[in-house]
C-alpha cells in the first residue's frame, strides 16, 4: 500500500503525530524558499526550528507533535474571537457547498461594505483586495492618481505589506532578517519615499516645507505594530493631520493590525483624528485572506471602473471570506468583548509589570487592550531607533523558555503579541507563571 501523503494525514488526525516539526521543516527547505511562505515563520530572529500546527481551537494551538500551545498571535492578529469559532465555521459550512469563488459580484461582499460603511462614517465607500498588502498598493496608486503627485511620505518601523514604494525601512519581518530595505526595489522608485522618524514633528515639518506641493499622501500605523507596539507622543496625530489639510496631501491610516481589534472602529473610534484613506486586513475576513481600501468617496470614486485609477482581483470579495468576515463583525458588536479583551490585557499587564520589577529586569511593556509587546530595554520606546535598543538575545532566550512551557509569544522582538477572547484567566495566569518561573535565577 503507497504511503500516505501529509494531506491524506491531515484528514486522519489520528495519524497526524506521526509527523514531527523536524521532518517537516527538513522538507519544506527543500521546496519553499527559507522551508516558509512568510519570513518570521522561519524563527530566524529567535534561533530554532519552527513548529507545524495540526490545528487551532480557542486560545491553543496544537502542534504536529501534539503540544498544545497558548496562543498569543493569532494568525497576527484576526484571530479576535480565537481559532474555529463555531459561528464562523458554520458559517462557511453553509457557504461552502455554494462554491468557492465566482468571479462575479455576490451577496456578502455588499452586505460587509454595507456594515462597515454605516458604522464608520470616514468609511463612505470600500474596495475590498486579498490581503493588506494589496489594500496598501492600491492606496497609494489612488493617492498619487487623486493628487496627481509623485511623493509618500511613510515612518520607519510601520510596516504596510511588501509593497516596492513603502518597503523602506520597514519593521517587521524585514527587521527580522536584519534588512530593512529589500533588494529588487529601484532607487528611482525608493527615492519617491521620504521615510521619517516616528514621532518626530519637526522631520515632517521640514519635508513639507521642502516638497509639500509634491507629496501626495503620508501612510502610517497610527498606533505602530510592526517593530513592536509603538505608542504616538500626544499631538503627533494631530499635528500630521493638520499638515496633510494644509499642503493637500491624503492621510492614510494602515489599521490592518489596530482596526476593529483595539475597538469595533479601530484607533480612529478612540481619538478625534480621521483620514483620508484606511487600509484593513484579516480580521475583516474572520482570519480568511481579505484586505480593503475605505474612505472618503469622493477619493474612492477614482478607482476603476468609476475613474482612471486601475486596481482588480480575482478573488477579491469571494463568498467564503466575505461570509468568515461579515459573521465575525457582527459578532464584535457585543460591546462585553472589548471589556473582556481589555480585562484580560490589563490582568496580564499588571502582572508582567510586578513579575520583572520583581527580578529588576530592564524592560518597556506597551498595551493597548488586547494588542502588547514587552521590550527588554532601559528606554522609553517611541520610535524604531529605540525599539533597536531592545536585547534581541534576552527575548529570543525567553520566547524559547515560554514555548517550553506551552505558551508561543511571537518569534521576533520586533512583532506584537494579541489576546483573544478566547483567552481565559487561566491562560493569563499561566502565562504569568512561566515567565515567573523562567526568570528565577539557576
Amino acid at each position: 500500500m503507497a504511503s500516505l501523503s501529509a494531506f491524506d494525514k491531515f484528514a486522519r488526525a489520528s495519524e497526524f503525530t506521526t509527523l514531527d516539526s523536524t521532518t517537516l521543516f527538513a522538507r519544506a527547505k527543500k521546496v519553499l524558499p527559507g522551508g516558509v511562505n512568510s519570513p518570521v515563520r522561519s524563527f530566524k530572529a529567535v534561533g530554532g526550528t519552527p513548529f507545524f500546527v495540526q490545528h487551532a481551537s480557542g486560545s491553543r494551538l496544537f502542534t504536529c507533535e501534539g503540544r498544545a500551545l497558548i496562543d498569543y498571535v493569532g494568525s497576527w492578529g484576526p484571530m479576535i474571537l480565537g481559532h474555529a469559532h463555531p459561528e464562523i465555521i458554520s458559517a462557511l459550512s453553509h457557504a461552502l457547498p455554494h462554491g468557492t469563488s465566482y468571479g462575479v459580484p455576490n451577496p456578502y461582499e455588499v452586505e460587509i461594505a454595507e456594515w462597515i460603511t454605516q458604522r464608520l462614517p470616514w468609511i463612505e465607500k470600500i474596495r475590498f483586495t486579498n490581503s493588506g498588502t494589496e489594500a496598501a498598493l492600491a492606496a497609494i496608486r489612488l493617492a498619487r492618481g487623486y493628487t496627481r503627485r509623485p511623493r509618500i511620505i511613510k515612518f520607519s518601523g510601520c510596516y504596510h505589506g511588501h509593497v516596492d514604494s513603502l518597503l523602506v525601512k520597514a519593521g517587521s519581518g524585514a527587521l527580522t532578517l536584519s534588512q530593512p530595505d529589500s533588494a529588487g526595489i529601484p532607487d528611482p522608485l525608493a527615492s519617491l519615499t521620504f521615510c521619517l522618524p516616528f514621532n518626530q514633528p519637526e522631520a515632517l515639518d521640514q519635508t513639507f516645507e521642502k516638497f509639500g506641493e509634491e507629496i501626495a499622501a503620508v501612510i502610517l500605523e497610527p498606533y505602530p505594530a510592526n517593530a513592536g507596539l509603538i505608542f504616538p507622543r500626544s499631538g503627533f496625530l494631530e499635528h500630521l493631520r493638520k499638515l496633510c489639510d494644509q499642503y493637500g496631501a491624503l492621510l492614510i491610516f494602515d489599521e490592518v493590525m489596530t482596526g476593529f481589534r483595539v475597538s469595533l472602529g479601530g484607533i480612529q473610534a478612540l481619538t478625534s483624528i480621521k483620514a483620508d484613506l484606511t487600509l484593513y486586513g484579516k480580521i475583516i475576513g474572520g482570519g480568511l485572506p481579505v484586505g480593503a481600501i475605505g474612505g472618503r468617496a469622493d477619493i474612492m470614486d477614482h478607482l476603476a471602473p468609476e475613474g482612471p485609477v486601475y486596481q482588480a482581483g480575482t478573488l477579491s470579495g469571494n463568498p467564503l471570506a466575505m461570509i468568515a468576515g461579515l459573521t465575525q463583525l457582527r459578532l464584535l458588536e457585543d460591546q462585553r468583548i472589548y471589556e473582556t479583551l481589555e480585562n484580560l490585557g490589563s490582568r496580564l499587564e499588571t502582572g508582567i509589570r510586578e513579575i520583572l520589577k520583581q527580578h529588576s529586569l530592564h524592560y518597556c511593556f506597551h498595551r493597548i487592550g488586547s494588542m502588547f509587546t514587552l521590550f527588554f530595554t532601559d528606554k522609553d520606546v517611541i520610535d524604531l531607533e529605540t525599539a533597536l535598543t531592545s536585547n534581541r538575545q534576552q527575548y529570543a532566550d525567553c520566547f524559547h523558555k515560554l514555548l517550553a512551557k506551552g505558551i508561543y509569544w511571537p518569534p521576533s522582538q520586533f512583532e506584537t503579541a494579541f489576546i483573544s477572547a478566547a483567552h481565559s484567566f487561566e491562560d493569563i495566569d499561566r502565562t504569568l507563571d512561566a515567565l515567573d518561573s523562567i526568570l528565577q535565577p539557576s
